[in-house]
């Protein structure tokens, strides 16, 4: 495993989220959106070692964590 697919499913994912929830408004789908490219990447063959599997579903938590705070910030 390269360190570079590491540090992009521990960072990338948890992005998408954010950025998905920024243009949809809607943390829900923004995770949705992020799950459905993280299945269509493991279904490509781009996520080889299991061990990347866990580090996308991190940060998909992190990144669904930080975008429904976010969230709630700006509804207050």
């Amino acid at each position: 495993m390269s360190v570079i697919k590491f540090l992009m499913a521990l960072i990338l994912p948890g992005l998408l989220v954010i950025l998905f929830t920024r243009i949809t408004f809607k943390n829900y789908v923004g995770l949705a959106l992020s799950v459905a490219l993280m299945a269509a990447s493991v279904y490509a063959g781009y996520t080889h070692p299991p061990i990347l599997y866990v580090t996308d579903a991190i940060s998909l938590t992190i990144g669904f964590w930080y975008a429904t705070k976010i969230m709630n910030r700006h509804k207050n």
